[in-house]
């Protein structure tokens, strides 16, 4: 276990150097055209892919070869300083690969990892399926079914899924599906679908608010037949979970075991955090040089405390939001988590993106509601911090069950 350290050490200064050239040389320049075209950015993606940014191998570097845990959070704020929505492009294929990491076996995961994001030549895309059109939050209602073909030793999945991003152009979708529904949450498990399986195809594709590069569409599944080693885990520890989630409905001082959803999402919600980060910083550092060089009554309106103390608390609230999330990526790297610290994390990282972004707006007036600058695009994307990935009630929910240890409702 590492020490906890504010000091980056020289590889990850490095890291943060190489993705910020990225994002200020690649990134930037083309962020309000995919913006503008609402459609995945497969020529940065490939351009990504061909230095090394995205792929299996930059993963496993900023996530498992990181004994600090903070490879992760400073690599994706600065992807994510540079466009949300071509960062989510680049990062959307990391929420498969989590969940295939945190409920598949060392079999599965050298088999599927690697096709979650293809090769530098063939990019490939993974897609991580757990919301329905009527279950988001309240992940426990999730009408999704698995059914068993013991004779074929396969398993048959059908519903419908919303909100995936890369949900259907995806070659790899993880599914997590109702194996017993009267188990509600605790009867849930998690399923690879290999890329071509008849019967997944997309749904309607989403015309959102921000974040407008990421592909984000429902996933439909119609007798969807896979293997039985597609089964995340594998049947035997499925049935052991199945076991013990019968026995805890009769005693409930019997634990149950892990939720696939929660445990991908629990993992994964410091690394939010960043992104919103990222967004927050590119808004922040644009508004500060913005009132250094506007004029008002005289002087530059930084010198307007009205501006300057905005700028400040803007700042503060930056740093204490990075902070949060730098602790909650150190815990959970390190084993350490106590009382919801991923969730404390991203629960403030998303509200000071949305409040910062919306200051930078004041702070450039009329300027910061039109196009031609990009502080509306940044609230735009800021927004989503709130809502994807649990939203702010459900991360109070996580966190008042976690301090209190009682099962607020």
């Amino acid at each position: 276990m590492s020490d906890f350290s504010l000091a980056l050490n020289e590889d990850q200064l490095q890291l943060q150097k190489w993705v910020h050239d990225f994002a200020e040389d690649v990134i930037r320049p083309a962020a309000a055209e995919w913006d503008e075209r609402e459609e995945y950015p497969w020529p940065i993606v490939q351009e990504a892919a061909k230095i090394g940014l995205y792929g299996m191998d930059f993963m496993a570097q900023i996530m498992m070869n990181d004994p600090t845990g903070l490879s992760m959070p400073v690599a994706t704020e600065e992807l994510f300083w540079g466009d949300a929505g071509i960062g989510l492009a680049i990062m959307g294929s990391g929420l498969a690969a989590a969940g295939i990491l945190g409920n598949g076996t060392p079999e599965q995961i050298l088999e599927w990892v690697p096709q979650c994001y293809g090769t530098a030549d063939k990019v490939q895309l993974g897609a991580f399926c757990v919301s329905e059109p009527d279950a988001g939050s309240d992940v426990s209602s999730l009408r999704t079914r698995a059914v068993y073909d013991e004779a074929k030793d396969e398993w048959v999945l059908n519903g419908t899924k919303a909100w995936i991003t890369n949900g259907g152009i995806a070659d790899v979708h993880v599914v997590v599906a109702t194996v017993d529904p009267e188990l509600r949450s605790r009867g849930q498990a998690s399923f690879v679908v290999p890329p071509g399986t008849p019967g997944l195809s997309m749904g309607q594709k989403y015309s959102k608010l921000g974040i407008r590069a990421s592909h984000t569409a429902e996933v439909v599944l119609e007798d969807v037949r896979v293997p039985g080693s597609c089964l995340l885990g594998g049947k035997e520890k499925l049935d052991e979970k199945l076991a013990r989630a019968r026995e805890a409905l009769k005693n409930p001082q019997v634990s149950s075991g892990k939720q696939p959803a929660m445990a991908t999402f629990e993992a994964t919600r410091p690394a939010v955090g960043a992104q919103a980060i990222g967004i927050a910083r590119a808004a922040y550092e644009y508004a500060l040089e913005y009132a250094k060089e506007r004029k008002a009554f005289g002087k530059p309106i930084v010198m307007h405390q009205g501006i300057g103390f905005m700028l400040a608390d803007m700042a503060t609230e930056l740093d204490a939001a990075r902070l949060l999330v730098w602790r909650a990526a150190w815990l959970s790297r390190n084993g350490q988590y106590r009382n919801a610290e991923g969730s404390m994390s991203k629960l403030k990282a998303g509200r000071v993106a949305v409040w910062i972004t919306e200051r930078a707006i004041q702070i450039l007036g009329g300027y910061g509601y039109v196009k031609e600058y990009p502080v509306e695009r940044w609230h735009r994307d800021a927004k989503i911090y709130d809502i994807f990935e649990g939203t702010e009630q459900i991360q109070q929910l996580v966190i008042a069950r976690a301090i209190s240890g009682l099962r607020v409702e």
